[in-house]
């Protein structure tokens, strides 16, 4: 393993930074896109013949139409299956997160003018929610939390319907983690297919799946790629690049515990990326020296080796001030405030998914368990987007009810307005009403 050390005295330095994480943000080649467009389409025409033609090539080769849709008598075992113990933890991650998103609640208003005139804004959730959530490798390491962080904004919304789909494992069943973390949300619609097929059914509706209204859920480049395609057809949660972490940290740091923060992000994906900004040389070379040790002993040590060499950075900055506007330029996914006062340095973050507090807040808190969600804006984009929350599953209508007062004063004037763009059928629209 390689990470990168810089030494920045000024912001300029850290340009081949800028480069470097801005080299994970190209857009897939054509062979992907085109590749995916043809799926989507397939399965627009096809139908459930689609989906399992795809699921028998890729995952289950015994696979039948029959087995689209799990029972909800599946559902159930898999909750009875699953250690009590860990059905309690996801059953309280489950309840801090839907207890931070209930207070993201936003409520229909009404406002009045003294002709009468009533205006407002009437927020209604969509009808139908789709959820991916990955099945990990071989369906062995399945995305639980992603589940929870994807249904329950949902949920909280108010959305009636929730379906949820992930791959099959090569013998047809789902991971009984998934399915027990359905049960404890109270899912009963799941189905037992993946990739850009998942998303297509999804979008298009075959004959066992119905189409949702907003698609949600991180997935592969595949996943990635239709939900970009689909854009417009659908409503589409983000989307997201490899995950992504910034540390920002003083000499109260715990060395050790900074290594462990960026190996989090490391193992994810060979692109994903992790930065560290400390105050001092001593102390980066220090950090690069952690990292080492420990990626000896990770699991996943493969991966994260690969992420480190490629988009992982170790950079020591003259101070907190300068690092702060280096954060703001990445705009990262993941920030952690390893200081001795973060509130004190909040003020100078601008740009962030989120903000990890502190030397007790290391980024997995945020990942499973505290309440916020880990869906979140990544690639820089953070800079104009947030993560995801009930918002995404709602829709606003205005509310215009124009008395016959308003009409009478201001009928003329919108008239006028529509003149000047050339729109006459518009101005008489308005003169009807007011003009005898």
């Amino acid at each position: 393993m390689s990470c990168p050390l810089f030494v920045c005295r000024c912001p300029e330095d850290f340009a081949p930074v800028l480069d470097r994480l801005a080299a994970r943000n190209e857009p897939p080649h054509g062979e992907i896109a085109e590749r995916t467009a043809a799926i989507l389409a397939d399965v627009a025409a096809r139908g459930d013949a689609a989906l399992v033609d795809y699921t028998r090539r890729f995952d289950c080769p015994e696979f039948t139409e029959a087995m689209i849709r799990v029972p909800e008598a599946d559902i159930a075992a898999a909750a009875e299956s699953v250690p009590a113990s860990d059905l309690a933890i996801i059953a309280e991650a489950a309840d801090n997160i839907r207890r931070f998103h209930q207070a993201q609640v936003q409520h229909s208003w009404w406002m009045t003018q003294p002709d009468g005139t009533l205006l407002g804004r009437m927020v209604t959730p969509v009808d139908s929610a789709g959820l991916y959530v990955p099945g990990g490798v071989g369906g062995e390491t399945p995305l639980i939390s992603s589940l929870l962080m994807n249904a329950i904004p949902a949920q909280v919304a108010g959305v009636a319907r929730i379906a949820v789909v992930s791959p099959p494992r090569k013998d047809g069943s789902l991971n009984p983690n998934i399915l027990a973390a359905a049960h404890v949300l109270g899912l009963t619609e799941v189905y037992r297919v993946g990739s850009a097929w998942a998303i297509a059914a999804l979008a298009h509706g075959t004959r066992t799946i119905a189409p949702a209204d907003v698609l949600a859920g991180p997935g592969n480049i595949y996943v990635t790629t239709a939900k970009r395609l689909l854009v417009g057809t659908v409503g589409i949660d983000m989307i997201a690049g490899p995950s992504e972490i910034v540390i920002l940290a003083d000499d109260t740091a715990n060395l050790d515990w900074l290594a462990a923060d960026m190996l989090s992000q490391a193992e994810h994906d060979p692109l994903a990326a992790s930065v560290c900004l400390t105050t001092s040389e001593q102390m980066a070379q220090a950090v690069r020296r952690a990292l080492e040790t420990q990626l000896a002993a990770l699991p996943r040590g493969d991966i994260a080796a690969r992420s480190l060499a490629d988009f992982g950075v170790v950079a020591a900055v003259a101070d907190l001030d300068m690092g702060a506007r280096l954060v703001n330029r990445m705009a990262p996914e993941h920030l952690e405030l390893a200081v001795a006062d973060p509130f004190a340095l909040l003020g100078k973050i601008r740009h962030a998914g989120a903000i990890f507090m502190g030397h007790m807040s290391a980024e997995p808190v945020g990942d499973y368990f505290a309440g916020p969600n880990h869906v979140l804006p990544t690639m820089g984009t953070a800079r104009f987007s947030s993560g995801l929350s009930v918002a995404a599953f709602c829709k606003e209508s205005s509310i215009i009810s124009a008395s016959p007062d308003f009409v009478r004063e201001h009928g003329a004037k919108i008239a006028r307005l529509a003149r000047l763009e050339g729109l006459e059928a518009h101005a008489r629209s308005m003169e009807c009403r007011f003009v005898k």
